[in-house]
């Protein structure tokens, strides 16, 4: 049984109980274990991955945040950063399911966080393990 480790950026708890719901129960149902660590924002996320990764615990990686557009520049640094961040440590060969949320609103939000609806939390964990899967197939 393998480990995953759940990273969220805990900035809308509400919004975050949801996706951390959907993506425990993917993880779970494929027959895995994982652990939960918090970062306050989006942009800690990438960091915190690369920190968590040198320890050797965890097989891969679940990304999860909301990110809301505001009426500043910000928005569009966290999310491109955030992106950026975590495609350059996936492509280092880390497994990594990017669950990390940019909308124009909370509506939208809710309804992707919503393992009942959307389940982006889920989808995003259901992309780590189908990382992990394909690394555990192709890596020498």
């Amino acid at each position: 049984m393998s480990t995953f480790l759940l990273v969220e950026a805990r900035f809308y708890p509400h919004l975050n109980d949801m996706l951390l719901d959907g993506a425990r129960r993917a993880i779970e149902s494929a027959g895995h274990k994982h652990e939960t660590l918090t970062v306050p924002g989006a942009l800690e996320l990438p960091g915190a991955i690369a920190l968590a990764a040198r320890s050797g615990r965890f097989c891969a990686f679940v990304a999860l945040g909301v990110v809301i557009r505001g009426d500043t520049y910000h928005f569009e640094v966290v999310s491109n950063e955030s992106a950026r961040g975590i495609m350059d440590l996936t492509l280092q060969g880390y497994a990594i399911g990017n669950g990390i949320l940019t909308l124009d609103n909370e509506d939208q939000a809710v309804a992707r966080c919503d393992p009942g609806r959307f389940d982006k939390g889920g989808a995003a964990a259901r992309a780590a393990i189908a990382l992990y899967e394909l690394r555990a197939k192709y890596a020498p």
